[in-house]
């Protein structure tokens, strides 16, 4: 029973991984935002995980969704660190809070926290880490990246404003969107949700 039990989680977190790369592939840009700044829906398929399998399933699918955007990356692998490190903030929290509270209410509280998560994380590591190694890796300078910003939200005019006032509205955006539609889709799907063994 363990082992069939198992099984069906890894069919299931394999699916989801694959589902979860596919909208990875389908990014667009918004005008709103600077044209590096790209929008998918992968991170639903990640969110459902965590519900289902505990903060870890989640975080395995941000994993292997990266992974397999690896060999068409055109940021040397950069902007697949950046996405799992984020996308980990949010599932990771999301899943963590819903495995204590496995209701409507804590998967909504769960996915809150997990999109306050992903900005604080976002701002830190895009700081911190990501920009640097964006010039590192591309030569994609931080002149480059306030040049790109400032054309669409003038008043930016370094990289703390770029991280402040692109980068996290951004990710509060696309943390908010995420965490709407698994809500939206909650009803639906909770069902599968609570029967599923939490790892």
């Amino acid at each position: 029973m363990k082992k069939r039990i198992n099984v069906y989680r890894l069919v299931l977190l394999a699916l989801f991984a694959a589902i979860s790369s596919v909208l990875m592939y389908l990014e667009f840009a918004l005008p709103i935002f600077p044209g590096f700044l790209k929008l998918d829906f992968s991170e639903f398929p990640a969110l459902i995980a965590a519900f289902m399998f505990g903060p870890l399933g989640g975080i395995a699918v941000a994993l292997v969704k990266n992974l397999l955007h690896l060999p068409v990356s055109l940021t040397g692998g950069v902007g697949e660190l950046a996405n799992f490190v984020i996308s980990s903030a949010l599932v990771g929290t999301a899943g963590l809070i819903y495995k204590f509270r496995k209701t409507k209410s804590g998967a909504l509280i769960g996915m809150a926290a997990g999109t306050v998560a992903m900005c604080v994380t976002g701002f830190l590591a895009n700081y911190f880490v990501m920009l640097p190694l964006y010039d590192r890796v591309m030569g994609f300078t931080e002149e480059k990246i306030v040049a790109i910003s400032s054309a669409i939200i003038p008043f930016i005019k370094n990289k703390f404003d770029v991280v402040l006032w692109s980068i996290t509205p951004f990710n509060l955006f696309k943390g908010i969107i995420m965490s709407t539609i698994t809500f939206l889709l909650y009803k639906h799907l909770s069902t599968l949700i609570k029967k599923t063994p939490a790892a």
